[in-house]
């Protein structure tokens, strides 16, 4: 992680880190996820669901795959040193196969945090209550034929006013959706594509959206919380915000400074560089 990348986080509400983990701990991880799901890899015609959820999974791959020294880097800078908690197991796997059924799950959206007692669906609040980031890690080749997560660039920004009046409560993510759509209507679109290993971490308001797979080849990817270890404060007085929480105070505030202040990293301010540089260029609308 460098300063340009974590100014990219605070523009775009992502980065790109490719080769986050190595090619063959995907291997082994898309492996288990095939026996997971019953099909076999050889026989398109056993593919019969165009989308297989899986749960957790806790062998040594993801293990291995979550706790990559890079990514570890990744979070201290961006969410602080202290205040994630470690992960090693990885959960919420979307494999989505080639089919010609269109999936009910492809609308925008932002991921739900936390389940209040007696709630039916996770909800959201400012603080982004017990997620730290949204990540996305690949397990198999995504090109833009193999159904990849469409990610409207800049919308985290979007969500903070949104999710504003909603106070220390909250609202679920069923409620927030045509909302967070709406306030980012205007955003540009980019796919989360790259080859096995790859990883983009989001901030947790990035609003995106699922899409119908209609290409060839099934794609491998988990979309798994990085979790909180304290919670996010967006009134500090020492001034040391994480990327996270300085990127809310941004979406709260038109005239915010477009630069993080002073410990947005945890020991230095950002620069500010030039935003035609990214990391994952957008696509076109």
């Amino acid at each position: 992680m460098d300063d340009a990348m974590v100014e990219s986080f605070l523009e775009d509400g992502f980065v790109k880190i490719e080769g986050a983990f190595p090619p063959r701990v995907a291997e082994d991880c898309a492996r288990l996820l095939w026996k997971e799901t019953g099909y076999d890899p050889e026989d398109p015609a056993s593919w019969k669901a165009p989308v297989v959820w899986v749960a957790g999974m806790a062998q040594g791959p993801f293990a291995a795959a979550v706790n990559s020294p890079v990514l570890h880097e990744a979070f201290d800078v961006l969410v602080g040193e202290g205040r994630w908690q470690p992960r090693y197991s990885l959960g919420s796997f979307p494999l989505r196969f080639p089919h010609e059924e269109e999936p009910d799950d492809a609308g925008w959206h932002i991921e739900g945090s936390y389940l209040p007692e007696g709630a039916a669906h996770w909800h959201t609040n400012l603080r982004s209550r017990e997620r730290a980031l949204l990540m996305l890690f690949l397990f198999s080749e995504v090109t833009e034929a193999d159904a990849p997560t469409r990610i409207r660039v800049g919308s985290h920004l979007d969500v903070p006013p949104v999710l504003e009046p909603y106070g220390e409560a909250g609202a679920s993510f069923l409620e927030l959706g045509p909302k967070v759509a709406a306030a980012s209507a205007d955003r540009p679109l980019a796919h989360a594509t790259g080859h096995p290993g790859d990883v983009y971490l989001c901030h947790p308001f990035l609003v995106h959206a699922a899409q119908p797979h209609h290409g060839t080849h099934p794609r491998f990817m988990a979309q798994p919380p990085l979790y909180l270890d304290a919670p996010l404060e967006l009134d500090r007085t020492d001034g040391n915000y994480s990327a996270v929480e300085f990127a809310i105070r941004r979406g709260l505030s038109e005239t915010a400074d477009p630069r993080a202040p002073e410990g947005a990293r945890g020991t230095a301010r950002p620069a500010t560089t030039d935003p035609q540089s990214k990391l994952s260029p957008p696509a076109n609308a």
